[in-house]
């Protein structure tokens, strides 16, 4: 009949093989009648020492990848666009405009690391525009108040 067991253990040669328990014919019919196991019934049901050894030594574990939603990802739309209009230093503001509008295009294409990228670059032309421009406020302020002449 045909050998039981894993692969490992029925591509073996039959002088590798384990030998197999001799049965009497009284055994072999008891066997016959309560197996469960497809094939040779006239064997006992055998465990394969590379079954038993894969239960024993794998772990068995889930590896679940979870990733980042859409929306989390911040474009800075509202902020490029009023440092485009109020705030455009040098044409800071329109380049993090830009670098705004590249963010919603990678969002809708799911290319999230894209869009985490560009929207890192918008915010710090945002910073760079608002706080050069801002700079720019207060000495203008400081010097009508205090005019050179004075000094």
């Amino acid at each position: 009949g045909p050998p039981q067991g894993c692969f490992a253990c029925i591509a073996k040669p039959p002088a590798l093989r384990p030998p197999s328990p001799v049965l009497a014919p009284a055994s072999a019919g008891y066997l016959m009648e309560s197996s469960s196991c497809k094939g040779d019934s006239l064997r006992p049901a055998v465990p394969c020492k590379h079954l038993v050894e894969k239960k024993t030594m794998t772990n068995p574990t889930t590896v679940i990848e979870i990733y980042p939603d859409t929306t989390e990802v911040n474009d800075y739309y509202l902020w490029s666009i009023f440092n485009f209009v109020y705030l455009n230093f040098c044409c800071l503001g329109f380049i993090a405009l830009a670098y705004s509008l590249k963010v919603r295009d990678k969002k809708l294409l799911n290319d999230l690391n894209g869009a985490v990228e560009d929207a890192k670059t918008a915010r710090l032309f945002n910073i760079t525009s608002s706080a050069l421009a801002t700079f720019c406020i207060i000495l203008i302020f400081i010097f009508l108040r205090y005019p050179l002449t004075d000094y």
